[in-house]
Parts: C-alpha cells; structure tokens; sequence
C-alpha cells in the first residue's frame, strides 16, 4: 500500500512538471524540414531552413517549458514521388507531427493532400503555388511566407505601371512556373500590357538558349521570369550573354533570392526589381537573427525570406501546442488560426480562414555595386506592400474551406 501511494505521488509530480506533454503523442514533438538539400534550391532552403528550425526551438524556450523537440531533415529531391514517400513514412512510421518549408510546388501540393488524409499540420514556406490558400486549401495547412499571387502583384504591377507593358515568359515547366506566369499574366493584362509570347522550359533547366532567342525576336520590353533558384540564375547569367538587356530588353525576376543575387553577383544582377517578404538588413531584429543564423549556416550564408518563414512558422506552431496542449495537427492548425502571429522577424500578423498568413512585403532591387557595403548588403528597399495588400482577397481565392 506504502510502495503504491508513493508511486501515485510519484506520478502526480511527474504529471505536474510535464503537463504540457500531457497531450503530445509519444511525449515529443516532431519537427520534419523538407526540402531540397543539394539541389538548385539548396541554397535557398535546404540545410538553412534546419537551421531556422532550430533557432525558432531555442527561442521558445522548448526545454524550459518541459517540451522535448526533435528536428528531422530529408531532401525530397523536387521530386513529388520522393517528398510524397517521405512524408508517409514521416507520419505513419517516424510519428512525424508536423512537416514545414517544401518548396517545389508540385511536392507540397502532394504533401498537403498527404497531411490532410493523415490529419497532422503542414507549414509551407518554400513553395509559391497560390492553389495552397485557393483550390487546393486545406485545413491542416497554412502557407506561410509568400506566393505567387504576391509576387505577381508586387513585382508585376509594378513593373507595368512603370513602363514594362510587352510581357514575353520564360517558365519553369511544373506546377510553380505555370502558377506564377498565370498570376502575373492576369496582373499585366489587368494594368493595360500585353503577352507577346510564351515558352516553357525543363525543369530543372541548364541551357536557356533556344528559349532566350524566342523571347529575344519577341521584341518585348520585359521578358518574364517565371523560374526560381538555379533556374533563375542560368537564366539571367545567359541573357547576359546574348545581350539582352543591352539590346534595350529588360527582365523581370518573378521570383529572386538573397542568394540567388549572391551568386550572380551585383555587376549582373544590379538593377533587378523584385518582392520579398523578408530582407535580412531591414531593422535590428532582421540583423540580429542573421548573425545567428550565419553563425550556422553553410558558407555563412545569410537568411533568405523562406528561412525567416521556416522560423516564424516554427515559432508560432510551438506557442500554439503550448497552449492547447496537444500536438493533433488540426487542433493546432486551428490555434494557429486563431491566434495574432507576432515575431521579430515578420512583425504582428495573423492567418486567415484560407490558411494563408498575412504580414507585408517588399518591393526591392538590387543596388549597384558601388552601392554596397558589405558582402550581403545586397538591396534597397523602394516600397512596402501593407499586409491588406499583399496577398489575393480570400473572396477571390475559390477556397472551399471559406464560406
């Protein structure tokens, strides 16, 4: 009788000091980064998003709070048989709670149908497809840091009311590339300009020759980059080469990186205008956390907007199984969605019933290199999109889980 009173008191303290893992499967929660990890999104994603995953851990205090945290990594390849097999795998066998970045929108357009069926969580930074908060939503998925509805309005509004009213498309031929020259051909024809022409190229891409000279003869004023990561930088690096832009053409990068302007370099790649949601040198917060994060990183590198995204996603995941002590992927999703998104780098926010998570973005270009002052002092800041503005109105979104 003795041994079992001491056993209950025994147990009622260890309820006591681990409350918060009184609903939390297993007892840990299960962090699963999956990206492209040697890829031509590798920079840009890749073992920086494990990074920004494990800053995010270490700055909710997990341990303190009596939450064990496991993070795990997989490269998926940007191919949606190997992301899909990995994430089964991660739900049903590694009791995976929840997946974050994916990028390479036909990937996480399979993982999303794959979270939902096994009803876990799903945090997207990596991918664009805008289908994630419209046709495709789900409600065990929010879409974090960015799409193509964004860039589209951003880079392409802009670029057209400034002149650029010729379009001609190079595309990455896979669910992203169609979904980014789709959103921006509708901005373009909606501010007056016009399509002259259009081509689709392989994906992943190494010679952009042919596509080049297509949109070269087109005799548009801005030829359209409708391509991310490696795909982008080959692009630009032999257009150079053709002398596009010195023939009086111009181009529009639709979707640009901080590393993909490291690694043109600001003599070719000064100039260039795009959105993001996230600049590392925009305000102390933006600085400090880079230092962290290059601190960590592969070659130093400096953080990326979907970096930033993987971080503040993380971060808000986390408060959000605190709170409702559990870690049932769709109750915490619905936390998530009920709760104002607030961290240094994104600033206050918050995520609508479509799943898509609101903050501002940034109109930026790329300065001269005289301009810079420091190996990643890369941009300039020409406007800020409020967070009402920049992304598609929910009522346009043709989601189904938004009555």
């Amino acid at each position: 009788m003795k041994r079992k009173l001491l056993s209950t008191l025994v147990g009622l303290a260890m309820l006591g000091a681990g409350a918060a893992q009184a609903q939390i499967s297993d007892g840990v929660i299960k962090i699963g980064v999956l990206n492209d990890m040697s890829g031509l999104y590798a920079d840009l994603t890749g073992p920086g998003s494990v990074v920004a995953a494990r800053l995010a851990v270490e700055d909710f205090g997990a341990a303190a709070k009596g939450l064990k945290v496991e993070i795990v990594g997989a490269d998926h390849q940007n191919k949606p048989d190997v992301g899909s097999t990995i994430a089964r795998t991660w739900y049903d066998v590694d009791k995976v709670d929840v997946i974050v970045d994916v990028p390479t929108s036909s990937v996480a357009l399979a993982v999303n149908q794959i979270t939902r069926e096994k009803g876990k969580a799903f945090l997207v930074s990596g991918a664009a497809t805008s289908d994630l908060t419209g046709k495709a939503c789900s409600p065990n998925t929010i879409h974090w840091t960015y799409d193509t509805w964004m860039l589209a309005n951003g880079t392409g509004s802009a670029i057209v009311k400034t002149g650029g009213d010729s379009w001609f498309f190079l595309t990455a031929d896979y669910a992203f590339g169609h979904a980014l020259e789709r959103d921006t051909e509708a901005v373009v024809l909606k501010n007056g300009g016009k399509v002259l022409g259009k081509v689709r190229h392989p994906f992943p891409g190494t010679d952009f020759s042919s596509f080049l000279l297509q949109a070269q003869s087109s005799k548009a004023k801005i030829i359209g980059l409708a391509n991310a990561g490696g795909d982008t930088i080959n692009s630009i690096k032999q257009a150079a080469e053709f002398g596009i832009v010195r023939g009086g053409q111009n181009l529009a990068g639709l979707l640009v990186f901080l590393t993909d302007v490291k690694a043109l370099g600001l003599p070719t790649a000064q100039g260039l205008i795009f959105t993001e949601t996230f600049y590392w040198d925009r305000d102390d917060a933006s600085r400090a956390f880079a230092r962290r994060f290059a601190a960590q990183a592969p070659r130093g590198n400096h953080p990326t907007m979907i970096h930033a995204g993987v971080y503040s996603a993380v971060l808000h995941y986390l408060k959000a199984v605190e709170a409702i002590k559990s870690d049932d992927g769709t109750k915490v999703i619905a936390q998530m969605k009920k709760t104002p998104t607030d961290d240094s780098l994104f600033g206050k926010g918050s995520i609508r019933a479509d799943g898509r998570k609101l903050h501002p973005a940034y109109l930026v270009e790329v300065k001269k290199p005289a301009e810079s002052k420091g190996p990643w002092d890369l941009y300039k800041i020409r406007a800020t999109i409020p967070a009402d503005q920049a992304f598609r109105p929910m009522s346009e979104g043709d989601c189904p889980l938004v009555k």
